[in-house]
């Protein structure tokens, strides 16, 4: 497992089964965005104040690779259909893709609404194309067509987002907003907002656990963690 430590310009490394501190890996200033390519195993590491991504070697801890960013970086996901990274960009609003291999710029889709945040991506060709959801600052979720990196559409959302995850089970995708604290379910089939979950005001970090269908849910006001269980029928 692998976390972002913005504050000492490190990605610390741990052991999946036991939690345990494995070591520390020097990145550059301020590590923020993270994303594994499993075909190489190697890491990027997209920084918010150099406005760069390093490709790190964890086994080795050496930089393979750095490329400059367009601007800001936020969520960064590993696109294994086309062997690229998508990195989100805060401003100008838009989603770089970077080969894999040597993080060589290959695609900039602009044009998105004001604050690219949280990404996900839908590679499900068989049901509904192979799709990237940009949460952003505007209130809006965009959907690009990975297959032609352009814009399918987007889907108005209640405030500014944060963490999304993608739920390919159910065809869902899950939308955290900090303000008024809520989860929005968005149905992957009509676009569209078909559910609001109250959480707390605030709350904006979530995770997603694909095999026991749950969204966990970080409460920064009365210090807990909500547990959300999509039902067996997908509703």
């Amino acid at each position: 497992m692998f976390a972002a430590a913005r504050g000492n310009g490190t990605v610390l490394v741990f052991d999946a089964n036991t939690c345990d501190l494995l070591r520390g890996i020097e990145v550059g200033p301020r590590p923020n965005g993270l994303a594994w390519d499993p075909l190489r195993g190697q890491l990027l590491v997209a920084d918010v104040e150099q406005h760069d991504a390093r490709l790190v070697d964890p086994g080795t801890g050496t930089c393979v690779a750095t490329v400059g960013l367009s601007g800001r970086p936020r969520w960064c996901v590993y696109d294994s259909p086309r062997d690229r990274f998508l990195v989100n960009i805060r401003e100008p609003a838009c989603l770089m893709a970077l080969s894999a291999d040597n993080l060589r710029p290959v695609a900039r889709i602009d044009g998105l609404p004001n604050g690219p945040h949280g990404l996900d991506l839908d590679l499900d060709l068989d049901k509904t194309g192979q799709r990237a959801f940009v949460a952003c600052d505007a209130a809006m979720v965009a959907v690009i067509d990975l297959t032609t990196d352009r814009e399918l559409g987007r889907i108005p959302i209640s405030g500014e987002p944060d963490a999304i995850w993608w739920n390919p089970r159910a065809g869902r995708l899950y939308v955290a907003i900090g303000q008024p604290g809520v989860i929005e379910v968005i149905d992957g089939a009509s676009l569209s907002v078909v559910e609001q979950v109250a959480t707390e005001e605030g709350a904006h970090t979530t995770a997603f656990d694909r095999q026991r269908q749950r969204l966990y849910v970080f409460l920064p006001q009365s210090c807990h963690a909500a547990v959300y269980e999509e039902a067996a029928s997908g509703g």
